[in-house]
């Protein structure tokens, strides 16, 4: 849009359009904003020794097997998320459809501390097993899956990036890339890793033939030089940055980071202060740059007797709201009996919220007066809950189209980063 000058000339305002292009192209190339794709709402960690073609349908399975051997999914639903039985019922349709659908929405074969250390033949063989199983599986596969390599610490670097080439080179040797597949970088001590891993990417890419950008990877933060630098800056930033476009998203190691602060093994959780400490400078460093975050996991498991589970349970219910709540939309899941709160904490946190948030976006596209006077980064913030909330299965399409009185496309076009629907 062109503005007419006033008392300010036009030279003079040219000059300031030519003094800012600058700081406005690193603006739009760093702080891109969300690009508008799916989100996982958490992440499977499986040793690669146990993984399978059926893998994923079998956690479905055992989830429901378990929450149906304690009394089925509303009554869990009822004692952990719901306060009502018609929302306990409702929630446990959802989640039954899901659990038989797509139990894991995002996999990693782990050849790190899942796998621990091999002989290299014993896990070269891991790696074509896991090429061939992911080959097998097809379309039955989470929606995002991939590896986590070993680390690149010295005594380890070798051994991982081996392992990295051999599963990309069986993966692009027997057809295209899985469209969602995700690797993860663990244990990152120094900016110089991240750069190492773009020249890794390239370099793959090459060898490959592969295009040019193809390969991007997650950070796994769970060391302290990841978070505060020697010279007290924020290390996540400018790792995500180091990583050229290609760092996807940034994953909080709950027990690796907590051990290297010295915390007690008892005390060390999702919810000590030191792990919301950490994931607030993540926050921090991602905002704006279109990478995602991730919450860690907890090693209280839901197994036992009746007592145990219910308390494994309310535990991770409890948990997985916390992180949602505070902005992180995706966790970690380490047994299928998790994916029974998993999905039924997760549903209900939209569902919670869908009522308000559908009846202030109508009003702000619609341009309703209100008692809320939204702004458009408001607007934009209930668009994105709701599209998260009909892309995880927790809404149906019809029910947000009917409450806020807007087609879908509508929903997440007002969703996207103002630089994201105008570069449409």
């Amino acid at each position: 849009m062109s503005v007419q000058p006033g008392r300010l000339g036009a030279a003079f305002l040219a000059d300031v359009e030519a003094a800012l292009a600058p700081a406005d192209a690193v603006l739009a190339d760093r702080y891109p904003g969300d690009d508008g794709s799916r989100q996982p709402v958490h992440t499977v960690y499986v040793p690669a020794d146990r993984y399978s073609a059926d893998l994923s349908e079998n956690w479905g399975l055992a989830a429901l097997d378990t929450a149906a051997s304690h009394g089925g999914l509303a009554a869990i639903a009822r004692a952990t998320v719901a306060d009502t039985d018609s929302a306990a019922s409702a929630l446990a349709d959802l989640v039954e459809g899901k659990l038989r659908s797509e139990p894991i929405e995002d996999l990693r074969i782990d050849f790190e501390d899942g796998y621990g250390a091999r002989p290299d033949d014993e896990e070269d063989a891991a790696v074509d097993a896991a090429v061939a199983a992911v080959r097998q599986a097809g379309d039955t596969s989470p929606p995002f899956l991939g590896i986590r390599f070993k680390c690149f610490e010295a005594d380890v670097r070798a051994r991982g990036l081996r392992t990295l080439d051999l599963f990309v080179a069986g993966l692009a040797e027997t057809g295209d890339l899985p469209p969602g597949l995700t690797l993860t970088l663990p244990k990152v001590t120094s900016t110089d890793q991240v750069v190492a891993m773009v020249s890794v990417a390239r370099e793959l890419e090459r060898v490959h033939g592969l295009p040019q950008g193809r390969i991007g990877f997650e950070i796994q933060v769970e060391t302290p030089q990841s978070v505060m630098s020697a010279d007290g800056t924020a290390a996540v930033a400018p790792m995500i940055h180091a990583g050229e476009g290609r760092v996807t998203a940034l994953h909080y190691g709950t027990y690796d980071y907590s051990a290297s602060l010295g915390i007690a093994a008892a005390y060390q959780s999702m919810e000590h202060p030191a792990a919301d400490h950490a994931k607030a400078v993540m926050q921090l460093a991602a905002a704006g740059t279109g990478v995602r975050l991730s919450d860690g996991s907890t090693n209280i498991l839901p197994v036992g007797d009746p007592e145990a589970v219910e308390a494994g349970w309310a535990l991770h219910a409890r948990l997985v709201r916390r992180h949602l709540e505070r902005g992180f939309y995706q966790g970690w899941d380490l047994h299928p009996a998790q994916l029974v709160t998993r999905f039924l904490a997760t549903y209900a946190f939209y569902r919670d919220g869908f009522d308000s948030a559908a009846v202030r976006l109508r009003n702000y596209a619609h341009r309703i007066e209100s008692s809320v006077l939204d702004e458009p980064a408001t607007a934009r913030a209930l668009a994105g809950f709701i599209r998260r909330g009909e892309v995880c299965g927790a809404l149906t399409v019809d029910e947000v189209e009917t409450a806020t009185d807007l087609p879908i496309a509508k929903v997440r076009e007002l969703a996207l980063h103002h630089s994201q629907r105008t570069a449409r």
